[in-house]
């Protein structure tokens, strides 16, 4: 294989107009060109990015890898067709719709010999890398991600639009499988949930609790963790996190055993060491850092938030809380 790797996009909208730049500018690879449904978004990107629209078999025939940023109803039959051409695939999360979509998309991409990423860009953020260095396997996480409404995202819940990326960080902290889920939410500006709560139960035995809203009047992306050895408050607006717990940093008064830390971080560019660890396992042979068993257990722990909110609905319209919905 090529020492830069052919690499086409599909999918122009607000988050692939940055796959696109992003590529455009990337040293191990070359984008090849973009396809997008809508011509004249194609045409906008492309002329951004300095590459060519091109007709979807026309871009797959030139590719060695796709990055499929297209909307999350058409994750599987475009990454299915790619990966069943022999290519490389990075999609965006939710890996696909269902979990059987993603178990074959797994299926066909060990058969193919490929490798096939998962958009989880919080990975491969500053913000994972600073709190999984300093926590030990949580008891006990509580995590708050609210923003104002914005129609881009709507064609999803909250759920599979915000709330996936702490479950997903959570899934990795924890990695113990989800036992359970309580979970209660409300669409109020789109035809799905704009807001929810879940509290879910892990089989070692601990517990997270997840906000998650995009009719919010402010942005707050918050995460408090508990564990044995102490316990970790962090602000990922602010870049900052303090952890308390005994032996570390500052004695506090009273409490000759504990100390508590304070620690920031500097943000580097997450979507582009995505990118980056995307190109280092075709390239190179690396371990996929995001691979599709991580993008299917996201993706069943969130299916298992939104059967949770469909029970608890139908219990609040049973008992006259709210109108039927029918």
């Amino acid at each position: 294989m090529s020492e830069r790797l052919q690499v086409g996009l599909i999918g122009a909208g607000h988050f692939g107009r940055y796959h696109a730049l992003k590529l455009a500018g990337a040293a191990r690879a070359k984008l090849v060109g973009l396809y997008d449904a809508n011509p004249e978004r194609a045409k906008e990107v492309a002329w951004e990015a300095g590459c060519p629209v091109r007709g979807l078999d026309e871009l797959l025939g030139l590719s060695q890898a796709v990055v499929i940023a297209a909307p999350a109803e058409y994750h599987f039959d475009l990454a299915s067709k790619a990966l069943t051409l022999g290519k490389h695939v990075l999609v965006e999360k939710p890996i696909a719709a269902t979990l059987e979509q993603a178990g074959a998309l797994a299926a066909l991409a060990r058969a193919q010999g490929v490798v096939l990423q998962v958009g989880h860009l919080e990975r491969f953020s500053a913000a994972h890398g600073a709190v999984s260095k300093r926590m030990g396997k949580p008891l006990y996480i509580e995590a708050v991600r609210i923003a104002p409404f914005k129609v881009r995202g709507t064609d999803v819940s909250v759920i599979l639009d915000l709330m996936i990326h702490d479950l997903d960080l959570i899934l990795a902290l924890t990695d113990s499988d989800v036992v359970s889920v309580d979970a209660v939410g409300a669409p109020v500006a789109s035809e799905h949930d704009d807001i929810a709560n879940a509290r879910i139960r892990f089989a070692n035995g601990a517990v997270a609790t997840i906000t998650a809203s995009r009719i919010s009047l402010k942005t707050e992306r918050k995460m408090r963790i508990f564990s044995q050895t102490g316990y970790l408050t962090v602000d990922f607006s602010a870049r900052k996190l303090t952890l308390v717990g005994r032996g570390i940093g500052n004695k506090l008064p009273g409490f000759e055993e504990f100390g508590m830390e304070q620690a920031g971080w500097q943000d580097h560019d997450a979507l582009a060491a995505e990118h980056e660890a995307f190109f280092a396992s075709v390239l190179d042979g690396a371990p996929v850092m995001v691979d599709a068993e991580a993008g299917r257990r996201a993706l069943a722990a969130a299916l298992m938030v939104s059967q949770s909110i469909a029970q608890s609905r139908a219990m609040a319209e049973a008992a006259g809380l709210i109108p039927h919905q029918g």
